[in-house]
């Protein structure tokens, strides 16, 4: 019973180092994705704003206006690098796998792209063949554009290629500490949201033509959102691991009261026992 008791505490000194660690990580990862809201959320405004005077034009991009078929689905699905943060990871995949079961049952084609270790390893065990690439963020010290800018090249040279004609983005949207939202996006082809597009009633006049500016203006706000959603996980790992590792250690400190009161109890028996022994003893001479 000592040795499990010291054993218990090692690990609560453990998962206490750790909730430390997210927490003093959770700032700055909660600032850079509250930073990146307001500029993916005008990006988003000004496409709509575009897209509405270029509806129904001949000549605009594919990336809004799809292919024109909707049978092949890619699935791009960001998780963390590391697991210890309760159901962070499992509640992406999760949403992931019953968009990927609903599109298959309605005869549809699925191909995964995954962003992190934890989705990736998660997902190979029932679409293994259906996962077309993985990419791996663990040597990455601090998230950049770039990154999202490498990911956002991958999935548009696989679309210029014509290997899908949907592309749905999934993670997790940061609201706090305790809560962090699944969410699927759909960028390809980009859904341009009706208030969104009529919250201006302004006409404007483009120059160079709207299809022209969407042609530029699309791929980079691909990457913006994937960036977004890059950010929001990160927080949302953090905040999710910084509460399971709390909720550990109040676990551990459970299990150590248990495991002493367990201790004093057997210890006090043997002691009895002995002295019962002694005293029979004595008795007996």
């Amino acid at each position: 019973m000592r040795v499990r008791i010291a054993s218990t505490k090692a690990t609560q000194k453990i998962t206490k180092a750790m909730q430390m660690v997210a927490a003093s990580k959770l700032r700055r990862a909660q600032t850079a994705a509250e930073a990146a809201r307001p500029y993916a959320d005008k990006m988003a405004a000004v496409i709509a704003n575009i897209a509405s005077a270029a509806a129904g034009s001949p000549g605009a991009p594919a990336l809004l206006t799809g292919t024109g078929r909707d049978q092949v689905h890619l699935l791009l699905v960001c998780t963390g690098e590391r697991g210890l943060s309760g159901a962070f990871n499992s509640s992406i995949v999760r949403l992931a796998r019953e968009r990927a079961l609903a599109l298959m049952n309605e005869g549809k084609e699925v191909k995964f792209f995954c962003v992190g270790r934890k989705g990736y390893e998660q997902l190979r065990r029932l679409f293994e063949k259906q996962i077309v690439e993985h990419i791996d963020l663990r040597s990455v010290r601090l998230l950049g554009f770039v990154n999202a800018e490498d990911i956002a090249k991958k999935i548009l040279a696989r679309f210029d290629a014509g290997e899908f004609d949907v592309c749905t983005l999934f993670y997790s949207r940061f609201r706090s500490v305790i809560a962090q939202i699944p969410t699927a996006q759909q960028v390809i082809p980009l859904v341009v949201e009706e208030t969104a597009a009529g919250a201006s009633t302004t006409s404007y006049e483009y120059e160079p033509e709207e299809d022209e500016i969407l042609a530029r203006l699309l791929p980079r706000n691909l990457a913006v959102q994937i960036f977004r959603a890059l950010l929001e996980n990160n927080a949302s790992f953090y905040g999710a691991q910084m509460s399971a590792m709390d909720n550990a250690t109040r676990n551990a400190g459970e299990m150590i009261r248990k495991q002493t009161l367990i201790y004093n109890r057997t210890r006090q028996a043997m002691i009895t026992k002995e002295l019962i022994e002694i005293i029979s003893g004595a008795e007996a001479v």
